[in-house]
């Protein structure tokens, strides 16, 4: 049976994505095709921002593509350098609150050493944080157009300042209608459709 499944493909461990892998095991055959894509935006103010973690109590992240969003910054001129050389021990310096071991693995892999991962959604990690000592500075959050209001609205309520800035937006992908339309003219029947 064949199975098509709406969302991104992501690697495991085993260079194959958990879904097809899983599906596969039981004799379905499974077709990826993205719904969703990503534009980045204001990446030179993140950028300025990054460039002085002295005016910050440290960092959130709540998605991978927040991190893709600094990962983005650091590619830029001189940053990497920079970041290596100094940048880097400084935000270490400070703590590094992520939601999730995926996105905590991305923070690491730009080596920031991570808490908070295990809080599993914005909530509990606003919550972890506001169990925490407090920094007078700002934290500084990366987020989408889509983010969710709890986390800054419960660190507000504790009196923890935050500052957002938006580095993403999510849009339909660009490829969607064709990527279907080829699909289905591929097939004899509709296939069975599973959203992840």
């Amino acid at each position: 049976m064949k199975v098509l499944l709406l969302k991104d493909p992501k690697e495991d461990d085993c260079g194959q994505d958990p879904y097809v892998r899983e599906l596969g095991l039981y004799g379905l055959e499974a077709t990826l095709i993205p719904v969703l894509s990503f534009e980045f935006l204001s990446l030179p103010s993140l950028s300025e921002k990054l460039s002085h973690p002295e005016g910050y109590g440290g960092l959130i992240f709540t998605s991978p593509r927040a991190v893709e969003a600094v990962e983005r910054c650091l590619q830029k001129d001189t940053k990497a350098e920079v970041w290596k050389k100094s940048l880097k021990e400084k935000w270490n310096a400070k703590s590094v609150y992520v939601v999730g071991n995926a996105t905590a693995s991305l923070v690491n892999r730009i080596g920031l050493h991570t808490e908070g991962e295990t809080c599993g959604n914005a909530e509990k990690l606003a919550e972890y944080i506001c169990s925490r000592e407090p920094s007078a500075l700002p934290l500084l959050f990366p987020c989408g157009t889509l983010k969710r209001e709890i986390l800054p609205k419960m660190l507000k309520d504790k009196g923890i300042p935050l500052e957002s800035v938006t580095v993403y937006q999510t849009i339909p992908h660009p490829g969607i209608q064709g990527n279907l339309t080829s699909y289905y003219t591929q097939q004899d029947r509709l296939p069975n459709v599973l959203l992840a």
